[in-house]
């Protein structure tokens, strides 16, 4: 599948925020050509871990209490990692915790990474349904138990090793195509590029002296920069705009008409310059309906450099 080794990773932690949780247990399912290694340790988050997580993971407090916190672990866990491709399900969940819990530890961490449930919607698009148990169901994976770290990671590598043994090639296929990453711009730092967010929200392109150089919006941050850097060699705009770029930012919003909304105002705010489209232009007009002593409206042509549209009533 891949010319480096390979890590099967799953995380329990005590919620879904990466900045806000913490990591309650880690296992790693080791793959090369010294064959196949498992190892997992409980984590001690240094945090009460809520009712509902226990349930579902069945990890209380209790049993993470004696347990190594990420500190006394960050050095192993690092070493197992290093130089392999990074597997898991909802891959950018687990990669991401940990890159926040070595960031946090003075450690730097990078992969290349493969998300199982992209894979799953690659090679099965029929499917309505690409979630762990459902993959699991559906392959008919032999697995004792669920929501531990290695009993789920052990799940992502049977699901792989089954699609080896049936359909090879296109497995080839579609790994490859994942994992391909875009050139990015020179200047971009690659660990910012690696933790923009799969969600809706506005991005910022920023070239020399902070200056913006463009404001967009998407429903998916993370997707929509990249396509930026992809298509760079084949459209004019998008290389001089990879040539000039030397910083990145984005806001997140609660949606597609937070993002809009958000991407308008701060635009004709901060005008930059590859947006045309929705930079103030002064010279927009319109007509205004204003009353009259004799209580009638009167259309009068009036101007965006004098009156803000949005804050009229006619």
């Amino acid at each position: 599948m891949f010319d480096q080794p390979i890590v099967f990773v799953d995380l329990e932690t005590t919620g879904g925020s990466i900045i806000h949780d913490r990591i309650t247990e880690i296992g790693i399912i080791e793959v090369g050509p010294q064959g196949v290694s498992e190892w997992s340790t409980l984590v001690n988050p240094q945090t009460s871990i809520p009712p509902f997580i226990e349930r579902l993971t069945g990890i209380s407090n209790a049993m993470v209490a004696e347990a190594p916190t990420f500190a006394e672990l960050a050095d192993e866990v690092l070493q197992r990692l290093q130089g392999r491709v990074f597997v898991a399900h909802n891959a950018r969940f687990d990669y991401g915790f940990l890159k926040n819990e070595f960031k946090r530890h003075e450690r730097n961490y990078r992969a290349t990474v493969m998300c199982s449930v992209k894979l799953s919607r690659r090679l099965f698009p029929d499917q309505f349904k690409h979630n762990l148990d459902s993959i699991i169901a559906r392959h008919q994976l032999p697995l004792e138990s669920r929501h531990r770290a290695l009993s789920d990671a052990r799940a992502v590598w049977l699901f792989f090793r089954k699609l080896e043994q049936e359909m090879p090639e296109q497995l080839r296929q579609a790994c490859a195509e994942l994992t391909l990453r875009p050139a990015l711009p020179p200047y971009l730092d690659a660990d910012v590029v690696d933790d923009l967010p799969e969600a809706p929200g506005v991005y910022f392109f920023y070239g020399e002296n902070d200056i913006p150089l463009y404001v967009g919006k998407s429903t998916n941050i993370r997707k929509r920069v990249m396509q930026h850097f992809s298509s760079d060699h084949s459209a004019g705009k998008e290389m001089q705009l990879s040539q000039q770029v030397r910083r990145l930012d984005w806001v997140e919003t609660a949606g597609e008409l937070g993002a809009l909304l958000t991407e308008s105002r701060l635009i004709k705010r901060l005008q930059p310059t590859h947006n045309r489209r929705l930079r103030r232009n002064t010279d927009l007009c319109a007509w205004q309906l204003r009353p009259q002593e004799d209580s009638f409206l009167k259309p009068e042509l009036v101007y965006a450099r004098d009156l803000n549209f949005g804050l009229q009533e006619h």
